[in-house]
């Protein structure tokens, strides 16, 4: 153990007692340093968070421990509590939480990439209940990230609430100043909203929101919007550039989810969902898959919707277009020749369609399929692999080539 982190630990064990006797310390703790303990009374193991010399420098001890005695009262399913905090002898402040047994949502990503959409939408929506309660309670979290979501017992649940607002409000400058004020932008650049990056004084609730839509973002695709730039680029992206489409990087993420998160990432926090609320509304409808049979969505009607803001979507127009005028055709010709008929002794004729394994006739909803004026061939259109395909035909009897599309 280094000199410093020596001193750190004895510092912190000092101000713990035999409350709490320390065993290791863990990575990855931001602002903080991040410890475990074990009680002596409970025997439980819990997480004890200290800010260094160099940070809590700049704060007001006491202010601290105010505004995270406010913290203390969030007591919610998808929230990780606050369980005390002091100050050590020599003015660090700290705070104890519980050990959640598990991952954090950072792991996840770095171990298996990007989450499946029904994944994305139950840990979405876990989040969202956290900061709907929190939000309700003047609470904001301020730094929403996939470090700050813990995974445990197959539920999500938010960690560090207000630990960065009680920084900025515990700050001072030769007064009562915060960090906010004198432009100090507290927060993770990949998933600060605008006004945050701005370091503008009225932050609220609606940065959470920006922030759980970079944090949406990177579940579905693998990284948040402006990722792979240097610390000042992503800093001026979240000010002045539009994320690339989600759908653009995956195409399957369902056209509800994806205009979700692209509103949350709305630079006007006015233009972004009004409330976690809200949020939530939305995601109860967004993960719901389109219903299938036999591997097939059996609604041509949804998968035309959801490839509407897709490059495909040119598809869906164009082959009602193309099954409803070669109907009418058909029927306009056979009226004309009066051979049309519904008769009992009309001759049966029955055609076989050569489908691939993953392929089946699409229902449009007005026809799926129509007969060539010639009567030839009957043509139909095909889903492949849940897409709209192709125009494809097949011949009633011979005839002199085939037609394709």
């Amino acid at each position: 153990m280094e000199t410093g982190a020596k001193e750190l630990w004895e510092r912190l064990q000092d101000a713990l007692g035999s409350t709490y006797t320390l065993e290791r310390e863990l990575a990855g703790g931001g602002m903080s340093r991040v410890f475990v303990a074990r009680e002596a009374t409970l025997g439980r193991h819990v997480v004890v968070k200290v800010l260094p010399p160099d940070a809590a420098s700049m704060l007001s001890a006491e202010r601290f421990k105010r505004e995270i005695a406010l913290v203390a009262r969030l007591q919610h399913p998808h929230i990780v509590p606050v369980l005390a905090a002091g100050v050590t002898t020599d003015g660090l402040p700290f705070y104890t939480m519980p050990l959640v047994e598990g991952e954090s949502l950072r792991a996840r990503l770095d171990r298996a990439g990007e989450l499946s959409v029904s994944d994305t939408v139950s840990v979405l929506k876990d989040i969202g209940r956290a900061l709907a309660y929190a939000h309700a309670r003047g609470v904001v979290h301020r730094d929403i990230k996939p470090g700050n979501v813990l995974l445990s017992g197959g539920a999500a649940v938010v960690t560090d609430f207000g630990v960065a607002k009680a920084v900025d409000a515990s700050a001072t400058s030769g007064g009562t100043t915060s960090l906010t004020q004198l432009g100090v932008a507290l927060g993770t650049p990949a998933y600060m909203a605008p006004e945050q990056a701005a370091a503008a004084p009225d932050v609220d609730h609606r940065a959470d929101l920006y922030a759980f839509g970079s944090l949406a973002y990177e579940l579905l695709t693998g990284s948040p919007p402006f990722a792979g730039r240097p610390t000042p680029a992503v800093l001026s992206a979240q000010v002045n550039e539009v994320p690339e489409p989600i759908r653009r990087r995956r195409p399957t993420v369902p056209d509800t989810l994806a205009a979700l998160v692209m509103r949350c990432l709305e630079k006007r926090p006015a233009d972004r969902p009004a409330s976690a609320e809200e949020v939530l509304r939305v995601l109860e409808v967004a993960g719901i898959p389109t219903p299938v049979a036999d591997g097939v969505p059996a609604r041509a009607s949804t998968i035309a919707a959801d490839l509407t803001s897709s490059a495909r979507g040119w598809l869906v127009p164009l082959a009602t277009l193309l099954l409803g005028a070669g109907l009418a055709t058909v029927v306009a010709w056979l009226a004309w020749r009066k051979d049309f008929s519904f008769g009992v002794d009309a001759p049966v004729v029955r055609v076989a369609l050569a489908l691939d394994a993953d392929e089946q006739v699409w229902d449009v909803g007005c026809s799926s399929y129509a007969l060539s004026p010639d009567g030839h061939l009957l043509v139909y259109a095909t889903i492949k692999n849940g897409v709209p395909y192709c125009a494809c035909a097949t011949a009633m009897r011979s005839s002199p080539a085939p037609l394709t599309a």
